[in-house]
């Protein structure tokens, strides 16, 4: 009887263990990706915004190889290795938790930092490259102007644009500068608002992804020791 139930819980962890090693390169898929829509701002973004999927990253590079050492354990028959594997999944999911306290108690300085920073890059604009570069881009990009709108501009940039109709020309600097909120040409939502909620959008994926791996590390946790204990019992 207790090898029937070490050879039906060993084949239910090794299945259990494909699925997390599939979800880890799931949680490196989804990490790369918000890193990389998110990251092109990162001119205006503090470290602590972007660790979240960086974090992710290196979690499911973890995850990948704790669920190859889970296969391992699980053909072996292993209790210290199956042990270990609990003691992985419980340390990558306690490290997952604090993150997601450390995101959610952050969220609140979020919008005072953000714009601080772009405040500051904005007056920066005219005798810094980098911010040229920054806020032509993310206006070009989002479709927006000056941190809360158009009229947070002194001297307008052209980027702050678009042409009126399909391969029309962008309108000159001039005609930017003395645009009105209103005019057809220029864009009239402001950037922090976009950028704000680009940021929301991708701490969701975040979130949904992180209860998804955490449900399954707490099956696995369970599986591992169910099976370390049969094997304990057996020998």
């Amino acid at each position: 009887m207790k090898t029937c139930e070490l050879s039906l819980i060993k084949y239910i962890l090794f299945i259990f263990n494909l699925i997390f090693a599939v979800s880890g390169i799931g949680l490196i898929i989804a990490g790369s990706l918000i890193l990389s829509d998110v990251g092109e701002f990162g001119h205006f973004l503090e470290n602590r915004i972007l660790a979240p999927p960086v974090v992710l990253i290196v979690a499911g590079c973890i995850v990948f190889l704790v669920a190859s050492l889970g296969c391992y354990g699980a053909i072996r028959e292993s209790y210290y290795m199956l042990m270990a594997f609990a003691l992985c999944l419980l340390i990558i999911f306690i490290i997952e938790f604090a993150v997601g306290i450390a995101a959610a108690t952050y969220k609140s300085e979020f919008q005072t930092a953000l714009k601080d920073a772009m405040t500051n890059s904005m007056n920066n604009y005219e005798t810094s490259k980098a911010d040229k570069v920054a806020w032509d881009h993310i206006q070009t990009k989002l479709e927006c102007c000056g941190v809360d709108s158009p009229l947070d501009w002194t001297k307008r940039p052209v980027s702050c644009c678009h042409p009126t109709r399909e391969n029309a020309p962008v309108p000159s600097p001039e005609h930017c500068k003395d645009a009105k909120p209103g005019d057809d040409y220029l864009y009239s939502y402001g950037c922090f608002d976009e950028l704000q909620m680009k940021a929301r959008n991708s701490a969701k994926v975040l979130i949904g992804v992180g209860i998804g791996v955490a449900f399954i590390e707490i099956i696995g946790i369970i599986l591992a020791c169910w099976m370390a204990s049969a094997v304990k019992n057996k020998d």
